[in-house]
């Protein structure tokens, strides 16, 4: 499986975003956990996703800058709570000492392998790879995952 990773959450893309929901298989939702705006601009954002995006396209919520303890606002149980109301997979980052970076690309991968996998012919759960947290790509790809 290859990823095409386009980051268009600035402000300044709001114009272009419409075109790249058509054809995406997932899309990764990132706030700041620092800032509380950022997180309810996240409603905006999903609603974006639902308006442009194909139908049943896989959504992961994600709160980066988990490392700034004392400058969060936004609290872990709060964002888990709504993700959980919209049947969207929650987890907080650090793209600054890297935590659950990877991971968060692994689930969306797995989220998007699972539902292609399921609506493809002659494909069954048993035919489906599975990706493990924690272990290297390296090692999904030479197993023939990703």
């Amino acid at each position: 499986m290859a990823l095409k990773i386009t980051h268009t959450g600035q402000e300044r893309f709001r114009t272009i975003t419409s075109s790249y929901y058509r054809g995406a298989h997932g899309i990764i939702v990132v706030y700041d956990v620092t800032d509380n705006d950022s997180f309810t601009n996240v409603k905006q954002w999903l609603q974006e996703i639902d308006r442009y995006a194909s139908e049943g396209v896989n959504k992961l919520l994600v709160g980066n800058k988990s490392d700034l303890v004392n400058k969060k606002v936004v609290e872990y149980a709060a964002s888990k709570e709504f993700a959980d109301q919209l049947g969207i997979p929650f987890l907080e980052t650090s793209a600054k000492n890297a935590t659950n970076v990877e991971q968060a690309f692994l689930t969306m991968a797995k989220q998007i392998k699972d539902r292609m996998g399921s609506t493809s012919t002659g494909a069954g759960p048993n035919k489906l790879n599975t990706i493990t947290p924690g272990q290297s790509v390296s090692q999904q790809a030479a197993g023939g995952c990703c």
